[in-house]
């Protein structure tokens, strides 16, 4: 929270703690003053590649107008220029029928999808789906929104024959991620690669020799910085919120893309496997 108090403009703070900024700091002071609408979807590291400075700069100049870091920095950049229900959905207004509400939602489902198959590397799915396919032991993390996910994908790649587990308790996770081992695989999960629980946990992960996966709308984000294999996905949402939407669809999406790559490895096995789930789970149906 501001300790000039968590009502505070942050644009009127950073106006008026500009000239006690060092130089590096006033670059990302400038660009933030100038578009202050596009902060809200930039990660740390976008921001200081845009101000060709470092991370560490665009956090020092957070602290010194009184906020704990970026993320805080950033929530009070949106509650100054984003309307109160565009922090909900980004598409919907106050006043908007069940039909509009409807419309947009999954209008913005739709486009998430569409815009993660445009800039999803191919080459990297196809080693990711290798490196799954021959492991012997695969691990998912995601924490909040992306937790889901991650059960998602254990449910996945388990019909599939890879013996998979998913953490979403941050603790949890980086305690798996301490005993892995060269050959096994870590798929980390995170909206916008910002997670520190996430990041943390594939770097302890990486350090005891697993390969790391992250599944990240946040292109140059930290998590990208300790994991392997990198796949993005693109949702038009702010980061700022705690619990994304379109971006998690998309997430999900690209684990299913995902299994099935995998499942494509082993066709027989799978089918067999398969077989033998569907007549277990008979008798638990009408």
């Amino acid at each position: 929270m501001n300790q000039n108090g968590s009502d505070s403009n942050a644009l009127l703070q950073l106006r008026a703690h500009y000239t006690t900024l060092r130089n590096s700091e006033k670059r990302v002071a400038d660009y933030i003053l100038k578009q202050p609408n596009e902060i809200i979807y930039l990660s740390i590291s976008a921001l200081a590649e845009k101000c060709r400075t470092s991370e560490t700069s665009v956090i020092r100049l957070c602290k010194a107008i009184g906020y704990c870091g970026f993320q805080d920095f950033k929530i009070n950049i949106a509650k100054s220029s984003v309307s109160p229900t565009q922090q909900i959905h980004e598409d919907v207004s106050e006043n908007d029928p069940a039909s509009d509400i409807i419309r947009k939602v999954m209008t913005a489902n739709i486009r998430a999808i569409q815009d993660t198959m445009q800039i999803l590397n191919a080459a990297e799915v196809q080693k990711a789906i290798k490196i799954i396919a021959s492991t012997s032991r695969l691990e998912l993390y995601g924490v909040g929104g992306s937790g889901p996910v991650a059960i998602d994908g254990q449910h996945k790649f388990f019909k599939y024959g890879v013996n998979s587990t998913a953490y979403i308790d941050p603790h949890m996770q980086v305690m798996s991620a301490s005993t892995m081992k060269a050959g096994d695989v870590v798929l980390g999960i995170s909206h916008t690669g910002n997670s520190k629980d996430i990041v943390e946990s594939l770097s302890v992960a990486r350090r005891a020799g697993a390969t790391t996966i992250c599944i990240t709308g946040g292109l140059k984000s930290p998590v990208t910085h300790v994991s392997d294999i990198v796949l993005n996905v693109m949702a038009r949402e702010q980061s700022f919120k705690p619990e994304p939407m379109s971006s998690r669809i998309a997430q999900l999406s690209v684990i299913d893309v995902l299994a099935v790559g995998v499942a494509l490895t082993r066709p027989d096995d799978v089918l067999n496997t398969l077989d033998k789930m569907r007549r277990a789970l008979g008798d638990k149906r009408y």
